[in-house]
């Protein structure tokens, strides 16, 4: 009986491939090409299913044969909460930069600081050269002084009902014009000196002691350092995907060093060049070690699935004809077997996948010692480990 079996199974066998070696005429077009190739592919489907059912007939038409278990190591699934992650590059930029510079200019006649020195906000960075108007202003309080006696004379006599309304006038008119060119002058002249908008480390000098500053030219460039930000461009297609306050981890490769901070801004607008947007994460520079264009890995949680069924990748197997599987530790008649589970995989990270369907929380499956085996082999396990983390 064993041997008519095997017989047909071959018979049946050569029929298909006999058939299957007939010449193939591929056409030209492409949507002739796609119906070909769905056909062919069904023919391979069904080819698998005949395969595995003559199998599974042969294996239970013949004679019972004790086979030894395979050793294999198994694992305990259970759900799990299951996280998938992307990493960005981002920058450290300073929070606070600025460049220091005169608003009237003139030429640097005393310079207080050197890079890499920490100044205060308000300290006095520069003086400029302002000769020429402080000797207008000396010229202007002279002429001033006179129009001041000019006027209380005219005063005098205006009030005595001397002299004409006009010369009254003018007299007064002199005395204000002249004060107020004067104020004029002297607040120009107090910005002569160039204070420190901001405390911070001198990071860059651009002038020397003696060069000539133009106004709004920097003359030197002050850095917070105490507070830094970490700014990277992410896709389009993550913009549901995160918020402000969503705390992500950031990594700098150079420091070898990991922190965990809130995002604190979300970019407004999509970059039409690249399709992308901008989000800032404020952090402390801690105690200087984050340095301004420092390189960052910002890893970014896109997908979260409660309560899901969460496998090692490496164990899934799969079939010629695309059906995915892993083997399921069961116990028959006292003794365990491996059984062939069919699954359906969804989202994977770092080597897991997420099982849709085909696996039960509470399942024990083959992760070693699984490449020898077939459905309803026994089995010996040598490691149980409890729990697939």
């Amino acid at each position: 009986m064993k041997k008519i079996i095997i017989t047909s199974v071959i018979l049946v066998l050569v029929a298909i491939i006999a058939c299957n070696k007939q010449d193939v005429k591929i056409p030209d077009d492409l949507e002739s090409k796609k119906t070909l190739l769905a056909d062919k592919k069904s023919e391979l489907r069904d080819l698998q299913r005949l395969i595995n059912d003559l199998s599974d007939q042969v294996k239970a038409m013949e004679p019972n044969k004790e086979k030894d278990p395979i050793p294999v190591t198994s694992q305990k699934i259970n759900e799990k909460e299951f996280r998938r992650y992307i990493d960005v590059q981002a920058n450290v930029l300073a929070d606070d930069i600025v460049n220091v510079s005169s608003e009237v200019g003139g030429q640097i006649t005393k310079l207080f600081v050197d890079e890499g020195q920490y100044v205060s906000k308000g300290k006095l960075i520069a003086v400029t050269d302002m000769q020429s108007l402080e000797n207008q202003i000396a010229e202007i309080e002279t002429s001033l002084s006179l129009a001041s006696n000019v006027f209380e004379r005219q005063k005098r006599l205006w009030d005595q009902n001397v002299g004409s309304e006009i010369q009254y006038i003018e007299a007064k008119s002199n005395k204000e014009l002249l004060e107020k060119s004067l104020n004029t002058m002297k607040n120009r002249l107090a910005k002569k000196n160039v204070y420190a908008p901001i405390s911070g480390i001198v990071d860059v000098q651009f002038l020397e002691q003696g060069e000539m500053a133009s106004p709004g030219m920097p003359i030197v460039q002050i850095l917070n350092t105490s507070k830094v930000k970490i700014k990277a461009n992410l896709q389009e297609s993550l913009l549901g995907k995160i918020k402000k306050g969503d705390v992500v981890d950031i990594y700098f490769p150079a420091l070898d060093k990991s922190i965990k901070r809130k995002v604190s801004l979300i970019g407004r607008t999509i970059d039409l060049n690249n399709r992308t947007f901008s989000i800032e994460i404020n952090t402390s520079s801690e105690n200087g070690v984050l340095k301004p264009n420092l390189l960052a890995q910002v890893s970014i949680n896109d997908y979260t699935l409660e309560n899901a069924i969460v496998i090692p990748l490496a164990i899934v197997k799969e079939e010629v004809s695309g059906e995915k599987f892993v083997y399921v530790i069961s116990e028959e008649n006292g003794k365990a077997i491996a059984k062939k589970s069919y699954i359906e995989i969804g989202e994977s990270d770092e080597g897991y996948v997420v099982v849709e369907n085909g696996i039960d929380d509470g399942d024990e499956v083959v992760v070693a010692g699984g490449e020898s085996l077939s459905d309803n082999d026994p089995v010996s396990v040598r490691n149980n480990i409890e729990t697939i983390n």
